[in-house]
């Protein structure tokens, strides 16, 4: 169930922001899960006007697209297919958003746009098709990569059917990414501002953006394994943190599943080089972890790449219990069909954020990415 939460500062409201969370399954009827506090805590919230007055957001500079200055490639395995793929990226014209082109099919079918309406597939990656079935997968990484660094339109070229894991984090790309820098393009960037809480929840998980002056992250997850157990980070997406904190945190796995994985022909390509393993009460691989809770900060970054598919960043604050990407999509969903609780925005060059109305030609120009619906406005149910 994907629904808006109700705001308030007055005591009534947050009893019914605790039922709400309840009956969507976040919290038994006894004590709310551990996050659900930090929901209540959180649920004390500007209201829109301040929050569209107050924020100063830090970005490069919110008001304009960016693309890559120049091109870089790479070359690793996918971490599913085990297949050796070759990927190149290109800037890409304003507008256009990123455009995964697959070298290794007809002409004709080669683009998959990089939108939530195209995902397919979300039980261990993140997989993308088009409509003639041509899919693109595990593109969770490189999608945070490229947010995480403002690039807003991009082409990613590929000559196979999944974006190499290289060392199992988005580290590489955002090291490539630096070296020849990004480009300021005369297109407006669009955001969507969260004005009202918006909820997704699967089983025992949930997320829930709620309204902030600017982009944040806060995850926490809850694995039974000792070598894990517990952990919470929060992030603030526009802070020039993400390189430096997030970037390098690498995907993990459980040896008890391994074997199970490569039966169904998946992690074909994982190994100690581009994966952590937790093996019962240790991690198995030699040099340790990069950081104390190397797992829950993966976990932020899965987040970041899936959030992407939007198409535009969110000003709000997202706080997930035990996230994952099918979570993720659901979350996606819930925003599209909130059409009351979000607002499309555009980025003033000062900083501030002044309102869009619903009318493109407030705009300066459109700027949904080609081949990807548009973002619908209009309150519908989730299909989940």
């Amino acid at each position: 169930m994907c629904s808006p939460l109700p705001t308030s500062h007055s005591r009534t409201n947050i009893w019914r922001l605790r039922t709400t969370c309840r009956d969507n399954g976040l919290a038994g009827s006894d004590r709310p899960v551990p996050a659900c506090a930090a929901i209540l805590a959180l649920a004390h919230n500007l209201s829109a006007s301040e929050v569209i007055m107050q924020t100063n957001h830090r970005s490069r500079n919110p008001a304009w697209q960016h693309t890559l200055a120049g091109e870089f490639t790479c070359v690793g395995r996918g971490l599913h297919g085990g297949r050796r793929v070759s990927m190149r990226l290109r800037p890409a014209p304003p507008g256009t958003g990123i455009r995964f082109l697959r070298l290794d099919v007809d002409t004709g079918q080669r683009v998959v746009t990089a939108h939530w309406r195209n995902v397919v597939e979300s039980e261990l990656c993140t997989i993308i098709a088009n409509e003639h079935g041509v899919t693109v997968r595990t593109v969770e990484h490189l999608l945070a990569e490229l947010r995480g660094c403002e690039i807003d339109n991009a082409v990613v070229e590929l000559d196979g059917p999944e974006v190499p894991i290289m060392d199992g984090s988005a580290a590489p790309f955002v090291s490539l990414l630096q070296r020849i820098g990004a480009v300021r393009q005369p297109a407006v960037r669009r955001a969507l501002l969260v004005r009202q809480p918006v909820v997704a929840s699967d089983g025992d998980r949930f997320a829930v953006f709620l309204p902030h002056a600017w982009p944040r992250i806060t995850v926490e997850i809850d694995f039974p394994s000792p070598a894990i157990g517990r952990q919470r980070r929060s992030l603030a997406l526009d802070s020039g943190e993400f390189a430096s904190e997030i970037a390098p945190a690498r995907t993990f796995g459980f040896a008890h599943g391994l074997r199970a994985l490569r039966a169904r022909g998946l992690a074909a390509g994982g190994s100690l080089r581009n994966a952590i393993l937790v093996d019962e009460q240790r991690v198995v691989n030699q040099e340790g972890l990069r950081f104390p809770d190397e797992f829950v900060r993966h976990k932020l970054l899965d987040c970041v790449g899936d959030l992407s598919l939007l198409g535009i960043p969110v000003i709000g604050h997202l706080v997930a219990y035990k996230p994952g990407h099918r979570l993720c999509h659901r979350l996606l969903r819930a925003l599209d069909a909130a059409a009351d609780a979000t607002s499309l925005i555009v980025p003033g060059v000062d900083g501030r954020y002044s309102e869009s109305v619903h009318s493109e030609s407030s705009l300066g120009e459109h700027v949904t990415p080609a081949g990807s619906p548009t973002l619908r406005r209009s309150h519908q149910g989730d299909r989940s």
